[in-house]
């Protein structure tokens, strides 16, 4: 991972509070070390509380509000879990907006754990193919899309193409496709 993200902006979308730190830590410094931009956004500017499981962790800067994010501004979408996040993201009709305006875009998106929640909520697992953490495997199902049980899932059967992984011990496998993913869609825009 050199540098093949160089010039790529790459939006982190979380609720203010309940993001599962090492699912939003080790894909930024995956999208940082191939030469990408991160942004964090969240509903509220300023403060998100970031968990380890049940327990808080560190403090991070959104650095924008998601009634200011636009498709046109970014090169693909990571979804951290953590239980809360997803739940309370999912509520917010600007980050569902988005995540629906970025998927139609064609843009690549990367979920993680109980990440896939805020795509239920956006009607975007119909007809596609991806994991999570076990207990999201009937809102899947239920929301027409197939859960299976693996480290890494890639879908390409929609307008864009999603990687999904089911928890943290998947990151290495999840932050190294999601990167993959990105720098592809980079390749194929330049080309």
């Amino acid at each position: 991972m050199a540098n093949e993200l160089a010039g790529k902006k790459i939006a982190f979308l979380v609720a203010n509070e309940g993001v599962e730190q090492v699912e939003l830590e080790r894909p930024w410094q995956a999208v940082e070390q191939a030469g990408g931009e991160p942004v964090l956004a969240a509903p509220e500017k300023g403060e998100v509380q970031a968990f380890n499981h049940l327990d808080k962790g560190d403090t991070f800067e959104a650095t924008v509000p998601t009634s200011e994010l636009r498709p046109e501004d970014f090169d693909g979408l990571v979804l951290p879990g953590g239980v809360a996040n997803p739940d309370q993201l999912r509520q917010d009709g600007a980050a569902v907006s988005f995540v629906k305006k970025m998927f139609a875009a064609g843009k690549p998106a990367a979920v993680i754990c109980h990440g896939p929640w805020t795509l239920v909520e956006a009607d975007l697992v119909r007809d596609r193919t991806l994991t999570s953490w076990p207990s999201l495997r009937s809102d899947i199902s239920n929301a027409g899309g197939q859960w299976v049980d693996e480290e890494v899932a890639v879908c390409s059967n929609g307008p864009n193409t999603l990687v999904t992984s089911r928890k943290p011990d998947d990151l290495d496998a999840f932050c190294q496709k999601a990167v993959e993913l990105f720098a592809e869609k980079a390749r194929s825009q330049a080309a």
